[in-house]
């Protein structure tokens, strides 16, 4: 049996395995962007209703930490990938293997909610496709740099190119069909198509074996360069990067989170048809199919005739201009906090510097990384650039577990059809008892605390001049005036606080009176209105190929709940959900502009690592390598 070509060919033109490994890499990002650009909005939507029965529903603060936790961990296992292709197995074969557990993931993803726990199967599959992914990550990417020798490394740019605009593509056609079978044909069709495409992917990438130039794994090598002076001095420079390069992640993968939770609550018409909030990621992706081209042929050539543009600069200067898009969500948040409801453009705009920040920060880095990896650290520096962004997507989610605050009564457990909870004091039988009201099936359907009389009459109030102002809730203003004048049974005002033109909080700091803590207690009110327009991005087009109602509600038929046809016949209501705690602390508006500003704080310092920065390239050579294998053999 002949081994794989495992020497460099000495080629000034493209490699012939290069469109594989594209190929491979479009479909393959087709899969992962399809099944995270929706990942946020189902376990916020539709996870509730994935068992027999509906159970409860996970906050935007919560889906928002379990989404970059995933990505973090996604992001994190790599390490564990190059290592192994590196010391043991080669790129190809941990590549070619580890797709297979990816394509298991997606399966697990697909049959959720169809046989046992929705929530068990949704870790399975998560799982699966972390340990899966940490095997491609890195070692597809180094897999193209392996492919390039001293003749024709001048193309190496050039096809990093094109392998980011492989990903892009697959991720622009994902972040369009996703959401759309999700919203019509449910989490079944919606996981289970990105999983097909994975097993495209891996059948692409084993056709093109006999193509491709397999690097084998260094063994001792690898860790004798690692250890050594120079790889430790390479690692320890690059790491100064990636510090940084971690906070533009920070920002930039909430675009499947904070911003997709966002364009929930704003007017999704725009350019003739109705996007699903989901969808909008796909602007980032055709965005930067233009972008590449634009700023390698155009922009760039340009700033170079007034200062020499390195990598470092083109870091720097993205840096800032990420500043810029998230200001602009911050800004649409302010609206979406005064309740109004601003159109999606806001988040379009957004997406232009965000997408030039990208080309100037991802691109860049990732061919930067390559570049200063020692030859046989080439998989590990890939693994070390994607720490990046699993350290950056653990600062959305640290700090969206910091700012939740504990639900007290959470847990507690169905006691008959009354259960009483001490309340901050603990003892029951005083005035800060909580009683849980349950229905014969153990499912809470009521949340009593002191002074609730009282707090009634107050929302009752609230409700009327809902009501009477056409279903538009109070501003701020006048509605702190109208909850201020009543208080709780510990002296405290009530607190009036819009959440988006639907949802308005009126609540007190409770028996500790400190806001902000597991003992405020209040309700959140929801105005519920019949759908407007016609939900789904080019729905027309697709009218034949989805059915006349939307899966959830279909789903909340099955499940007992209220659908859309009811709300319509109804028209607008009001309802109330009772909370003891359980609220967040940094929301709205000033979420955004937290992540503004920690940018801003990280380009500014960046500065003094591009002034300081001296780069050092390595590449691959035949001739090279050679010499040092006689010298070796010499001593």
């Amino acid at each position: 049996m002949n081994a794989y070509p495992s020497k460099l060919q000495r080629l000034t033109g493209m490699p012939p395995g290069i469109p594989y490994i594209i190929g491979n890499e479009a479909a393959e990002r087709f899969s992962f962007y399809g099944m995270k650009g929706i990942l946020t909005a189902f376990m916020v939507n539709y996870l509730w209703l994935m068992g027999d029965t509906a159970g409860t529903r996970l906050g935007h603060a919560e889906g928002t930490m379990r989404f970059h936790d995933f990505s973090s961990l996604v992001y994190i296992t790599p390490l564990i990938g190059a290592l192994l292709a590196d010391f043991f197995f080669g790129k190809y074969l941990v590549i070619i293997w580890l797709s297979v557990v990816y394509c298991l993931g997606h399966a697990a993803l697909a049959v959720m909610g169809l046989a046992g726990e929705a929530e068990t199967w949704l870790m399975v599959g998560l799982w699966l496709i972390t340990v899966g992914s940490g095997g491609i990550k890195p070692c597809v990417s180094a897999h193209v740099g392996d492919q390039f020798g001293k003749e024709n490394r001048h193309l190496l740019p050039r096809v990093f190119n094109w392998f980011y605009w492989s990903i892009n593509l697959g991720a622009f056609a994902s972040t369009l069909l996703t959401p759309w079978l999700l919203e019509w044909h449910g989490p079944h069709w919606a996981f289970g198509v990105p999983g097909i495409l994975m097993a495209l992917a891996t059948l692409v990438f084993w056709i093109g074996r006999w193509k491709f130039v397999h690097i084998p794994p260094k063994g001792l090598g690898f860790l004798r360069e690692m250890f050594s002076r120079e790889g430790l001095k390479a690692v320890g420079k690059l790491f100064a990067i990636y510090a940084f390069v971690a906070i533009f992640w920070a920002l930039f993968d909430q675009t499947a989170s904070s911003w997709v939770l966002q364009a929930e609550n704003m007017n999704l018409k725009w350019l003739g048809v109705t996007w699903l909030p989901s969808q909008m990621q796909s602007l980032n992706s055709i965005l930067i199919l233009i972008f590449i081209p634009l700023f390698s042929y155009v922009v760039y050539p340009l700033i170079n005739r007034f200062f020499p543009l390195t990598p470092i600069r083109k870091i720097a200067i993205g840096f800032f201009i990420m500043v810029v898009s998230f200001a602009l969500v911050s800004v649409a948040q302010m609206k979406i906090d005064a309740g109004k409801t601003p159109t999606i453009a806001w988040q379009a705009c957004a997406y232009i510097p965000l997408t030039m920040a990208e080309v100037m920060v991802a691109i860049v880095s990732l061919e930067f990384s390559y570049s200063q990896a020692p030859k046989s650290m080439k998989s590990f520096i890939m693994s070390l650039w994607l720490s990046a962004v699993a350290i950056g997507n653990q600062v959305p989610a640290r700090i969206n577990h910091f700012i939740q605050v504990d639900n007290p009564v959470a847990k507690v457990a169905a006691v008959g059809t009354e259960t009483a909870h001490g309340g901050h004091d603990g003892v029951v039988g005083t005035d800060d008892d909580i009683l849980l009201i349950f229905d014969a099936d153990g499912k809470r359907t009521d949340l009593r605390f002191g002074g609730r009389e009282e707090f009634d009459r107050l929302l009752a109030e609230v409700e009327a001049k809902i009501a009477a102002g056409g279903f538009e809730a109070p501003s701020n203003a006048d509605g702190a005036a109208l909850a201020a004048a009543s208080s709780d049974p510990w002296g405290n005002p009530y607190q009036y606080r819009l959440l988006n033109r639907n949802r308005l909080r009126v609540w007190s700091a409770g028996p500790d009176k400190t806001l902000t803590t597991p003992w405020d207690q209040g309700a959140i009110l929801t105005i519920q209105r019949p759908a407007e327009g016609e939900p789904g991005a080019f729905a027309k087009f697709f009218d034949r190929l989805r059915p006349e109602r939307t899966w959830l509600d279909r789903r909340r038929e099955k499940l007992g709940l209220p659908t859309e046809a009811e709300v319509a016949t109804a028209g607008a209501t009001i309802s109330r959900e009772y909370f003891v705690g359980g609220q967040v602390k940094l929301e709205g508006a000033a979420y955004f502009w937290f992540f503004s500003g920690l940018m801003l704080a990280a380009a500014l310092l960046f500065l003094v690592v591009a002034k300081l920065y001296r780069p050092r390239e390595y590449f691959h050579d035949e001739e090279e390598e050679a010499e040092i294998e006689e010298e070796a053999m010499g001593r």
